[in-house]
């Protein structure tokens, strides 16, 4: 390690035990000791007058006391009491910053509702604010967020946040590789998903047992548009790739066996030009939405 990272821990773990705070592995609390990183993740962002940042994960409160210089409003989300207090007691008399101490998700589908309710009363101060998503957001709720974002109606504009490696190498995996499944899909089939930088476990104090990654997403609009009912395509996506590696034809049969019968569903994957041998895994995300969309579609005609 060298010597401005050991300062930084040497300060952080000061700031910690003299409030009598230790980071709670089971909340995924690894902060970020690099100021260079922070500052990279902030820079990455490009956070502007007219946005409203959320944060999850405030920690200290360091990289969040960055973002409120440019940013219209930062919305920073914290489940530990005590961090949450620490962080107030630093940041506490900032005009532009709302401190929430709770679970940012209601559940593992959706946010909270005092999350949503923050973030559109401070988008709706201004038509011309858009949200983004930028964090070093703990490991244990990483996927839940990114994915129940791109969910919402919300004008998220973009996120960077700092997850495990393995996850970001899902999010931007490719059909026939062992790590794409519907994560990737999801998140592909409607956003831009790009690997900005891969992280030491050395960046972070107390250090993970894995390598981290920092993750810009960006959203794709007419990949979205294309989409016939989101929630039907999410559920789709998760249903099946529960079986990823079974043929498709049985795994769709057995999805919608009490809703359309099996010959609507041969006539489908003929007219995709889908063969016997067809599975999920070898599928890209355009594919998928495509066949999403025919399935909703036929759903639709017999309820």
């Amino acid at each position: 390690m060298n010597e401005a990272l050991r300062q930084t821990k040497t300060h952080l773990q000061e700031l910690l035990f003299q409030h009598g705070i230790n980071p709670r592995t089971n909340l995924g609390q690894n902060y970020l000791i690099d100021l260079n990183i922070v500052e990279y993740v902030v820079e990455q962002a490009h956070i502007g007058s007219d946005d409203v940042i959320l944060e999850v994960g405030t920690g200290t409160g360091g990289m969040t006391a960055f973002m409120t210089y440019d940013a219209a409003h930062v919305i920073s989300v914290e489940l530990d009491r005590n961090m949450h207090a620490l962080a107030s007691a630093q940041l506490g008399d900032r005009e532009n910053l709302t401190l929430m101490r709770q679970d940012a998700l209601h559940n593992k589908n959706r946010f909270a509702d005092e999350v949503l309710d923050e973030i559109r009363k401070q988008l709706s101060v201004d038509p011309r604010r858009r949200l983004k998503l930028v964090a070093n957001l703990p490991y244990n709720v990483a996927t839940p967020i990114v994915s129940n974002l791109v969910v919402t109606d919300l004008p998220w504009e973009r996120m960077v946040v700092t997850i495990q490696l393995e996850l970001g190498l899902r999010m931007q995996a490719r059909p026939k590789s062992s790590t794409y499944g519907a994560l990737s899909v999801w998140l592909q089939s409607q956003c831009y998903v790009k690997l900005l930088k891969r992280l030491p476990p050395s960046v972070f104090w107390p250090r993970p047992k894995v390598n981290s990654a920092i993750m810009q997403l960006v959203p794709n609009p007419r990949g979205r548009d294309t989409i016939a009912d989101r929630p039907f395509f999410q559920d789709f996506l998760r249903r099946l790739f529960h079986q990823r590696r079974k043929m498709l034809r049985s795994v769709l049969v057995g999805m919608y066996n009490k809703q359309i019968e099996k010959q609507v569903i041969d006539d489908i994957l003929q007219e995709m030009k889908l063969g016997e041998m067809a599975r999920a895994e070898e599928l890209p995300p355009k594919t998928l939405v495509e066949l999403s969309n025919a399935i909703y579609h036929k759903v639709q005609e017999k309820s």
